[in-house]
C-alpha cells in the first residue's frame, strides 16, 4: 500500500522557541514526521490548532456534531468540555449521550465528569451522579477530569460525598477544574488544597492574583453573559504560563461569528505577547489536562490550523489528526444527528399559581447587571394592595422558577436590571437543574409564555401583545439537533423580540437562565424559592 503523505507551507508560529519562520510542514499517518525550515517566503502563519478550555456544549443550544461544524471555521480543534448541563436532566445517559455524539466527528470533545449534579441539594433535578457515578465515568477514556467542583460550600464543610468524589479524582490522577467566585483567604486556602487547580470565575486582577499567588490555574472567561477578558488580560503581563482561555457559555448566534480565535486575535492586536496569548490557548491546556492534542512538534498528531495574520486571524485551514476538516469556507465532514433524549414531565400552570399575597412592608428583588453572572439583592417597599405585582415603570419584573420534572407550584420572586416595559419571556434552560425560568411584566403573559415551553417540552419563548413566539429544544429541554445557522437564526430573532420589549441585557436568555445558578451570589432563585448564595440558604420573599 503506498504511503499517503502531505505538505503544508507557511509562517510556522512556534511556541516552543518563540519565533516565526517559513516552514514546510510534512505529516504522514495522521502525524507530523518533519518541519524544516524554507527560504521561500510564505503569506499564511500556521499555529497549533486552539483548545477551549472549559465549555459547556449544551449552551450553544447545539449538540457535540454540530458544535463540531460551527467551531472548526473558527480554528478550534477540541474543547475541554462539562457536560453537567444534560447530566443535571438526564443523568448518566445524557453523559453518554454526548461522548455517542461526540464521536461521530472529528473534533476533539475532552469531557469531565461532572462533579456536582445536582450543584446543590437547595433545588429540583432530573438526576443525581453519586461517587460510584463518577469512578464510573473518569474510568472512561473520553473523560479527562473533573469538572468544575461548583459546590464549594460542599468543600469547606467536607461533605462526604464531596470528597469521597475529589479522592477518586486524585486516585486517578485525573485534574479537578474549580468554580470559586469571590472566596478568599482561608475558605480559598482549604478549597485548593483539597486538590483543585482551576478557576475560571474571576472577575478582578485581585482576586485572579490571589487565586494564582496559591497555586491555581486561572481560565480567563470570555463568553455570552459573563465576559471577563478586558478585566484580567494584564495577567498576560505578569503570569502568562498559568493562564488559559474560555467561552464556558457560547450561545449559537456568538459561536456564528467567533470562538477562541477572536480572542486571541483582540489580545495580539493589542499589543500583547503573540507566544503568550497562543500559547494559552494551545499547549497551556494540552498541558494541563493531558489531552492528546498535537502542538507542531516533530511526532505530534498533526493538529493545526492555517490564519491569514495573527492580529486578525481569520482561519483559512483547520487541521485535526492530518485531515483537513475546513478549509477557505468549507466545513469537509457530514454529520448525521441521532434521536434526541428528554426528560420533561410537568403540567401547564394558571395565574393563581404565580399571584403574590401581600404579607410585609417590604420585600427582597434581585438585582442582575449585563455582562454578569453576580447578582444583588435589593430590598423595595411594598405597595397597599393586596397583591404585589410587577413594576415595570420601575424596571421590577415577577421571575418564577417551575419545577419542570414534577407538577409542583412554581416559586415566585423579583428581578430588576431586565428593563422589559411589557410582555414576557421564559426558557427551560436554567442552570443547572433546568427547570423553567420566566420573567416578566404581567402575569398573563409569564403564564403564556410558561406553558408554550411546556408543550414544547423544552424551548425558549415569547408571549406579548397576544402573541407567542417560540424555539423548541428538542433534546433534553436544553439543546436542538438543528444545525447552527438555523438555531442562531431563530435564537438571535427571540433574542431581538425581547429587546424590543425595552430589555437592556445584551443576551437576555443567557442572563435570565444563570439567575437561577445558586452557587454563585448573591441572590437567586430556584424551583424552591429566593437563595442568599453567600450564606447558602433559602430567604422569604418578604423581609418582614
Amino acid at each position: 500500500m503506498k504511503n499517503i503523505f502531505k505538505e503544508i507551507e507557511g509562517k510556522l508560529v512556534d511556541i516552543h522557541t518563540r519565533k516565526i519562520y517559513s516552514a514546510c510542514i510534512h505529516i504522514e499517518g495522521g502525524r507530523i514526521k518533519e518541519i524544516r525550515r524554507i527560504e521561500k517566503e510564505t503569506k499564511n502563519y500556521i499555529l497549533p490548532g486552539i483548545i477551549d478550555a472549559h465549555i459547556h456544549i449544551e449552551s450553544s443550544m447545539l449538540n457535540p456534531g454540530a458544535f463540531a461544524q460551527a467551531s472548526v471555521p473558527h480554528g478550534t480543534i477540541g474543547v475541554v468540555a462539562d457536560p453537567h448541563e444534560i447530566a443535571n436532566v438526564m443523568g448518566l445517559r445524557g453523559v453518554n449521550y454526548m461522548i455517542k455524539d461526540g464521536n461521530k466527528v472529528p473534533m476533539k470533545f475532552w469531557f469531565g465528569a461532572p462533579s456536582c449534579v445536582p450543584a446543590t441539594n437547595l433545588e429540583t433535578s432530573g438526576a443525581i451522579l453519586n461517587s460510584k457515578d463518577i469512578k464510573y465515568l473518569l474510568k472512561k477514556k473520553e473523560i479527562t477530569h473533573l469538572s468544575e467542583m461548583m459546590n464549594y460550600q460542599g468543600v469547606l464543610s467536607e461533605d462526604k460525598e464531596i470528597m469521597e468524589k475529589l479522592k477518586i479524582a486524585k486516585r486517578m490522577s485525573k485534574p479537578v477544574d474549580g468554580h470559586a467566585p469571590e472566596l478568599s483567604g482561608k475558605d480559598l486556602k482549604k478549597y485548593i488544597e483539597a486538590g483543585i487547580t482551576t478557576d475560571h470565575e474571576c472577575s478582578t486582577i485581585i482576586e485572579a492574583k490571589e487565586k494564582l499567588d496559591m497555586g491555581m490555574k486561572i481560565i480567563i472567561r470570555e463568553g455570552s453573559a459573563a465576559r471577563n477578558i478586558d478585566s484580567l488580560k494584564e495577567l498576560y503581563r505578569t503570569d502568562p504560563e498559568k493562564l488559559m482561555l474560555c467561552s464556558d457559555d457560547l450561545h449559537p448566534e456568538m459561536l456564528e461569528k467567533r470562538h477562541i480565535d477572536k480572542i486571541i486575535a483582540k489580545l495580539i492586536s493589542e499589543g500583547f505577547d503573540p507566544f503568550d496569548i497562543i500559547r494559552s490557548a494551545t499547549i497551556n491546556p494540552a498541558e494541563h489536562y493531558n489531552l492528546d492534542a498535537g502542538m507542531l512538534k516533530p511526532g505530534d498528531l498533526a493538529d493545526l490550523i492555517m490564519v491569514n495574520t495573527l492580529e486578525e486571524m481569520n482561519v483559512m485551514e483547520t487541521w485535526i489528526e492530518g485531515t483537513r476538516v475546513f478549509d477557505r469556507g468549507n466545513v469537509l465532514f457530514k454529520y448525521r444527528p441521532g434521536k434526541p433524549i428528554n426528560n420533561f414531565k410537568c403540567s401547564k400552570i394558571s395565574e393563581e399559581d404565580i399571584s403574590i399575597k401581600n404579607i410585609g412592608r417590604r420585600f427582597r428583588v434581585i438585582n442582575a447587571f449585563d455582562g454578569e453572572l453576580l447578582t444583588k439583592e435589593m430590598i423595595r417597599e411594598t405597595v397597599p394592595d393586596e397583591v404585589v405585582e410587577s413594576i415595570p415603570e420601575e424596571d421590577i419584573l415577577k421571575i418564577i422558577v417551575k419545577d419542570r420534572y414534577n407538577d409542583a407550584k412554581p416559586a415566585v420572586g423579583f428581578i430588576k436590571g431586565f428593563g422589559i416595559k411589557h410582555g414576557a419571556f421564559a426558557s427551560s434552560i436554567a442552570h443547572d437543574s433546568h427547570n423553567i425560568i420566566a420573567a416578566g411584566a404581567c402575569d398573563r403573559d409569564i403564564i403564556a409564555a410558561v406553558n408554550e415551553i411546556v408543550n414544547l417540552k423544552g424551548g425558549l419563548s415569547i408571549a406579548a401583545d397576544g402573541k407567542i413566539n417560540s424555539l423548541q429544544l428538542n433534546i433534553a429541554g436544553i439543546m436542538s439537533d438543528k444545525p447552527c445557522a438555523e438555531v442562531a437564526s431563530k435564537y438571535e430573532k427571540l433574542s431581538d423580540s425581547v429587546k424590543n420589549l425595552g430589555c437592556k441585557m445584551s443576551a437576555p436568555f443567557m442572563t435570565l437562565s444563570f439567575m437561577a445558578l445558586l452557587v454563585i451570589p448573591e441572590l437567586k432563585i430556584s424551583d424552591k424559592g429566593l437563595f442568599d448564595g453567600k450564606n447558602f440558604c433559602h430567604v422569604p420573599l418578604f423581609v418582614e
